[in-house]
Formats: structure tokens, sequence, C-alpha cells
């Protein structure tokens, strides 16, 4: 039996209490094969009785599985991305320039899923150790879903993924071979601190982020909460930082909180009212 209009409701009602997520376009088509492993593994004949347990709320765990299975995982590795380029290079050139009294650069991977954002950074900055030799580099990587972290912290990815993602050079460099799997090497893997953390409650790191990376994750928000979230970020990051958001995100980040970087699309500053006159990205096309 498919699941119906009135549990579908619910379904996302409880997701977005929990999250602050939103069930997207097209998930509800996906929903069925999301959640028959939970009901084969709680026992439960079928979705109409899945639902009435979750409104009873007879068993908390039963309810972390369901919104675990809800949740979007999509993630992938970042070193073939135009805007990942473009992050790595120019932005980072001039962050670099700004912080080289302290020779200090936070970064934070908001929404990170399985961690491979953060580790293409990670792999991005050991690629340019001349430039950050003696530096102070903190990377930290945040996401709602428990399982995402829990192989972030493993940094173990399945063969077809690592190779459809990454070129031979990075895998052979940063990445041991494991039956069916590449793992990111222990040297790598020491240098990203994973959390589990929803961007609909307080930021869970003290003190201000150089760059926040948030791709894809404010497009699951509705207006009130995504508005509520870009004002967290805002808080978050440096007066001069710099925030990378999806290709997809232009208009959501359109509010009193950011405004677009002027020399290139998909990064965005804090309002020149509020941190000066943006600074433009040298070389950015």
């Amino acid at each position: 039996m498919e699941l119906n209009g009135a549990a579908i409701r619910i379904l996302s009602g409880l997701l977005e209490a929990r999250t602050g997520q939103r069930l997207g376009p097209g998930r509800p088509a996906r929903l069925d094969a999301a959640l028959a492993p939970i009901l084969r593994l709680h026992g439960i004949g079928g979705f109409d009785m899945l639902v009435a347990a979750l409104v009873g709320a007879r068993d908390a765990r039963l309810a972390d599985a369901v919104v675990e299975a809800l949740l979007d995982k999509d993630s992938r590795f970042l070193s073939g991305d135009a805007s990942f380029q473009t992050l790595t290079g120019p932005v980072l050139a001039e962050l670099a320039a700004a912080r080289g009294a302290t020779r200090r650069l936070r970064v934070w991977s908001a929404g990170c899923s399985a961690g491979q954002e953060a580790y293409s950074l990670a792999i991005a900055l050991a690629d340019q150790a001349d430039r950050w030799r003696g530096w102070t580099i903190d990377i930290q990587a945040t996401d709602v879903s428990r399982a995402a972290i829990a192989q972030a912290r493993e940094g173990r990815y399945a063969d077809a993924e690592a190779r459809e993602s990454l070129p031979p050079r990075l895998l052979e460099r940063w990445f041991d071979r494991e039956e069916g799997h590449w793992r990111v090497v222990p040297p790598l893997r020491e240098r990203v601190r994973f959390h589990v953390h929803s961007l609909a409650e307080p930021m869970p790191m003290p003190g201000t982020f150089d760059v926040i990376l948030c791709r894809n994750v404010l497009n699951r928000f509705s207006p009130a909460m995504r508005d509520a979230v870009l004002g967290r970020l805002a808080r978050a990051i440096a007066p001069d930082g710099v925030l990378m958001l999806g290709p997809g995100e232009a208009l959501a980040a359109r509010t009193a909180r950011f405004e677009p970087d002027s020399a290139v699309a998909g990064f965005y500053r804090l309002p020149t009212t509020a941190a000066g006159p943006a600074s433009a990205i040298p070389g950015a096309a």
C-alpha cells in the first residue's frame, strides 16, 4: 500500500519539526522505498501502522529512524566543480593575504552530508602545502544526519562514487584502497572535525568563520526557516568572510542577511553596511 496524502503530511511535519527541513519536490514518490526497510526492521505491517505509531509517539527510536530515512543525504566530491575551483583558487588566495598576520583560517562546511565536501576542501588545502605552511587551519563540518556524520568520520566511500568524482591522482595520494571502497588517509581525516547539528538550532561552535560552505541546503527549508538559518550564518561569518551556496540557491540568498559578491556567482558577503565595502575576488571571472 502506498502512502496517502494525509500520511505524507504527517511525515513531512515530523521531518520539519525535528530538523527544520521540508520534503522537497519529488520526494513523496520515493518515500515508499525509503521507509520500506524500517517497516521490515520494526515488524510493522504497513505505512498506516507506521504513521499511527509515530502519531502515538510510542517509540522514540522509530521516529529517529524515520527522520533519518527522510533526510536528503546527496553529496559528492567537488574536485572538478568550477565554483569549488574558484573557492580554492582566488577566494582562498584573497583570504591568505588578508590573514597573513594571524596565519589562521577557519572553515565551516554546513550540511556536509557524508563529508565529501569537507574532505574535498581538506585535499585542496593539502595540495597547496607551500601556501599554508605554518598556518593553523580549522575545518568544522556539520550535518543533521547521524548516519551521514558517522560515515564522514569513517571517511569510507564506495568505489564507484570515488572514481566518478575524483581523479586517479587524488585517489592514489589521499585514499587507501579497501575492498569495494576507498578510505581517506588518517592524516587527512584528522584535519576535519565532524559534528551532528541541525541548522535550525544555534551554532554549536564558538567564534566566526572565514569561509562557510552551505551548498544545496537552504532550498530544503521554508522561507521563514531559511531566513533564520541565514541569520545564524551571518552571525557566524567573519566581517570579510565568504559564504558559498549551491548553483540553484541564488534567489534564496537575496535577503538583508547577505549580498552577492560583485565578482563571481555563487559567493556571498555580509552587506556593505555591516562589514564595510565588500571586496572583489581578484582573478575571478
